[in-house]
């Protein structure tokens, strides 16, 4: 049996999409709408990505799935060096994205969750706010990045296609992308990634 990951394309699910194409074993991929009765009879709360190893339960949480993956397949060498500095490196990057980056873009996606006046004013406003959330973020990233190629060590863990994949996202914002040129640079370098490809391709998305 092997591993099934439900997605929604452009979403964060991109980054255990990629580390599954890094990964290079078999695995089953299917498109979702989270708010489907079906989908939310199996992952109520609608999230995405998902994803079933064989005949075990639903499982979610993007960076949960990425540690996963990285503990199911060691010989792919996503994970930690198995020091514990770098163990520490590793889940304080993904805490970051989690917890920062990913609720940075809340605002600017569903800006209908943060207010009960339906107007277009509004949530335009709310839009707009989110932009500084997303350039703090962003800053830290650039900075960190600032002559490193991965964002863990040097070399490719699970925390670079989660960084892509939200990265990803800067290219929807008025703020044009460049104007963080070390993570400018890290989005177009996994851009060219075959892995990368391969998982875009198949999410239809560019």
């Amino acid at each position: 049996m092997m591993i099934k990951l439900f997605y929604a394309p452009g979403t964060c699910a991109l980054a255990p999409h990629i580390a599954l194409e890094w990964i290079g074993e078999p695995y089953e991929l299917q498109k979702v709408k989270p708010s489907d009765p079906e989908y939310l009879q199996m992952n109520p709360l609608g999230q995405v990505p998902a994803m079933i190893d064989g005949d075990g339960s639903v499982m979610n949480q993007a960076d949960a799935l990425l540690k996963y993956l990285a503990h199911k397949y060691p010989n792919a060498k996503l994970g930690d060096d198995g020091t514990l500095q770098d163990a520490y490196e590793l889940d304080r990057w993904l805490a970051f994205l989690t917890g920062d980056v990913h609720p940075a873009f809340f605002p600017f996606f569903v800006p209908q969750r943060y207010t009960t006046d339906g107007s277009e004013t509004i949530r335009q406003t709310i839009k707009e706010a989110s932009y500084r959330l997303i350039d703090r973020v962003y800053q830290h990233l650039d900075k960190h990045l600032d002559g490193k190629t991965h964002l863990v060590g040097d070399r490719r863990t699970i925390a670079d296609p989660y960084a892509f994949a939200m990265t990803r996202w800067g290219n929807f914002l008025p703020k044009p992308l460049s104007d963080y040129p070390n993570l400018y640079r890290f989005y177009q370098q996994l851009y060219q990634d075959a892995g990368v490809q391969r998982a875009m391709e198949q999410q239809g998305i560019d």
